[in-house]
């Protein structure tokens, strides 16, 4: 015999489960994760959300990005019981969260949707500026390299972590933080990894399952030896199979970072 659901049960039944999609600029936050004495886009927006609904809610993100580190796609999902159309409610937010944090989309989801747990794979780019001099408009948001590289040399790199592998060289020594998914494993499929030159700008994407804590980063910085020489294409699959942070290069700068999409 089926038991009547409970009182917790049927008050979330009754919640709206929302869908939000938002991108930042991450240069003046302590990266999405809620801390209690630093500025952060989780807090913002749970802040906005309480402003706007009388409602204390954490948005739950698709990913915790770093300090420093933008989004021109991020996505959160919350439960509020508040009757507010979801138009309204995109408009309210924008409102009262500051220009560095836009709402694009506030959509009803249904009550399984998760917005980290629902995620299939992400897409992130990484932007370095090559000229002699950066523009200050621009410094917030590239990385300025303007050192020799052989660009060929990195893109033959970056071919050779597509596929299943497993990341722990290119996964920051940060045992407390784990992974963005909060899984156990180190392994993840890449099935997109490129750069791309345009003008003065050279410019990593690379989409996958999932990403480590600082992976996209550790790999720019590994890439970035093998443009300098240091490294030889071939290294990469060296250090793949080493799984020892110690094999690869260092962590590039944050400012360069954008979450670019969530695949659902």
């Amino acid at each position: 015999m089926a038991h009547p659901p409970s009182v917790e049960g049927t008050k979330l039944l009754l919640m709206r489960n929302l869908k939000i999609v938002l991108a930042y600029d991450g240069s003046d936050f302590a990266g999405w994760q809620v801390q209690p004495d630093a500025a952060t886009i989780q807090g913002t927006l749970a802040s906005a959300i309480g402003r706007v609904t009388g409602e204390k809610v954490l948005p739950q993100g698709s990913g915790r990005t770093d300090a420093g580190v933008h989004a021109l796609h991020q996505v959160a999902t919350c439960a509020l019981e508040s009757p507010i159309p979801a138009e309204n409610l995109l408009k309210a937010l924008n409102d009262v969260l500051p220009t560095s944090i836009r709402v694009l989309e506030v959509n009803e989801a249904s009550h399984e949707f998760h917005a980290r747990k629902s995620a299939r794979a992400k897409t992130y780019r990484y932007r370095i500026y090559r000229g002699a001099i950066c523009p200050p408009f621009l410094a917030r948001y590239v990385w300025h390299h303007p050192y020799p590289l052989d660009e060929n040399a990195m893109q033959q790199a970056a071919t050779l972590v597509m596929g299943e592998h497993d990341f722990t060289s290119f996964a920051a020594v940060d045992p407390e933080r784990g992974t963005e998914e909060g899984a156990v494993s180190n392994v993840r499929r890449i099935s997109a990894s490129s750069w791309e030159r345009e003008g003065e700008e050279l410019t990593y994407t690379v989409r996958g399952s999932g990403f480590l804590h600082h992976m996209v980063r550790n790999l720019v910085g590994t890439f970035i030896l093998v443009g300098k020489g240091t490294l030889q294409p071939r290294d990469i699959t060296r250090i793949l199979e080493a799984r020892n942070r110690s094999a690869a290069g260092a962590t590039v700068p944050a400012q360069g970072l954008y979450l670019v999409s969530v695949d659902y």
